[in-house]
């Protein structure tokens, strides 16, 4: 077995952990890339790209999730990791090959649907939850520092220093997934050549849409799953943005936002998760998640001071207990050889969202008179005037940020949605016991020929 010792959660962590460092710490000189090479309607290109990056991503991950399912994660946890930091050297080469290709990696930058399938492989059910949480907070904690080291070395040593320095990491990266991870998919779940055929319908991203109404549990997850993530893409597209033009913050204040916030969702989503998962379940642990949500939205909507923002901070920090939770119910209903497609089909929705999300805010703000004038402005913190409001209107002094609002009536449509979800769904694994039974053979990943009834439900295994 190539890698060190036997997989582990602790790989997937550090493989998560490097790759959102690398990028963490280029916040603040993409923000100030942005801003040179978009000087007008900063926030709309800024959607603009991110949206192309997101819509690539959705139609790749499945495929890229029924890849792995056949021929191991290791080698699509390089890929994903390799092109998703590819972009990253280009912020001083070039900056517009930088954005050009940024918006192409999103083609692979599906870290986390392969990362989900890896940790699906090595853990029991009763321990998925809670090594969900980890990876997710593990994302949460490469931001937690690396912003502020960004900010401060962008300042006292140039931008060129914290690219090599962030180039450096990613590297780093690529090679601990080539010397020390090892495969986490059991030899008997893949077929005895490379050749084995991977049909079309696995691979398309609208065959799981088109099939995700003939279960209705699954229709209810991917409808809670849209309608939530679409204002959370839009957000983190933006926020930093928004953060040192409309309400004033220095970066310095950005860095140590993200750190705060980022501690926090690390509390949530490793203590506070599992005591909630225990205690009250996994669906009733999503529908509070998602009414953490819908407050930080709100009071982003509505919010016009720095303290308030700390304040909706902390709230955000809960609210990222909700996708960990709803990988877990999800990962619960699918089969073992199943992992990589069930997490590339949420991972492709949540995909589809970073493309619309982005995009969506960039037009609302666009539609509002936000745009970004002179980065220097807000350098210090607690302006009284707004320098973004190039036109300013009546409804910018009562809604501050409208895209916000807008998200929180989303994620109060995806709560409504949620109710409905059973807890659980033995349905979805009916099958199972067929596959299980016939041994690896059955691990031929063809379209069922039969389907009689036309009612095959999603995350089943579609061989028989």
């Amino acid at each position: 077995r190539q890698g060190i010792g036997e997989p582990s959660v602790y790989h997937a962590v550090v493989v998560i952990f490097l790759e959102f460092f690398a990028w963490g710490l280029l916040t603040t000189p993409m923000l100030t890339v942005l801003h040179q090479t978009f000087p007008q309607h900063t926030f709309l290109m800024n959607g603009l790209i991110h949206g192309v990056k997101g819509l690539l991503s959705f139609l790749s991950a499945p495929l890229i999730g029924a890849l792995s399912d056949v021929w191991g994660r290791k080698s699509f946890l390089l890929l994903t990791v390799f092109f998703t930091c590819a972009p990253i050297p280009l912020m001083k080469i070039s900056p517009w090959w930088y954005f050009a290709v940024i918006s192409m990696s999103g083609v692979f930058a599906v870290t986390f649907s392969v990362i989900f399938a890896y940790v699906a492989d090595i853990t029991q059910e009763h321990e998925r939850s809670t090594a969900y949480g980890l990876v997710s907070a593990t994302f949460a904690a490469s931001l937690v520092t690396s912003p502020a080291i960004g900010a401060y070395l962008s300042q006292a040593y140039g931008d060129t220093l914290v690219v090599v320095l962030a180039s450096g990491v990613a590297l780093l990266d690529i090679g601990f997934i080539l010397l020390a991870v090892p495969e986490s998919l059991p030899e008997e779940m893949r077929p005895v050549s490379w050749g084995a055929p991977i049909s079309w319908e696995q691979a398309d991203p609208f065959a799981s849409l088109r099939k995700v109404g003939q279960d209705s549990t699954v229709l209810l997850i991917c409808i809670t799953v849209f309608l939530s993530y679409l204002p959370e893409a839009g957000q983190y597209s933006s926020f930093f943005l928004y953060l040192r033009q409309v309400i004033g913050f220095s970066s310095e204040t950005v860095a140590a936002f993200i750190g705060v916030v980022g501690i926090l969702s690390i509390l949530a989503q490793t203590v506070v998760l599992g005591i909630l998962m225990r205690s009250i379940g996994n669906k009733n642990t999503i529908l509070l998640g998602l009414g953490f949500q819908i407050l930080q939205l709100a009071w982003y909507g509505f919010g016009s001071q720095p303290w308030m923002m700390w304040a909706a901070g902390a709230v955000a920090a809960m609210s990222s207990i909700t996708f960990p939770a709803i990988s877990a119910m999800v990962s619960r209903n699918a089969d073992p050889d199943q992992q990589g497609v069930v997490q590339g089909m949420i991972t492709g929705i949540r995909g589809l969202c970073n493309g619309l999300g982005p995009a969506l805010y960039g037009f609302v703000f666009y539609l509002f008179h936000v745009e970004l004038n002179e980065m220097a402005e807000v350098e210090t913190l607690g302006k009284a005037s707004k320098p973004n409001m190039a036109n300013p209107t009546d409804e910018s002094s009562i809604i501050p940020g409208p895209p916000f609002l807008f998200g929180a009536c989303s994620v109060l449509l995806s709560l409504l949605v949620a109710l409905f979800i059973p807890e659980h769904n033995l349905a979805l694994r009916s099958g199972s016991h067929k596959k299980h039974s016939n041994g690896p053979q059955t691990h031929t990943h063809s379209p069922q020929a039969g389907g009689s009834d036309g009612k095959e439900p999603l995350l089943e295994d579609s061989s028989v």
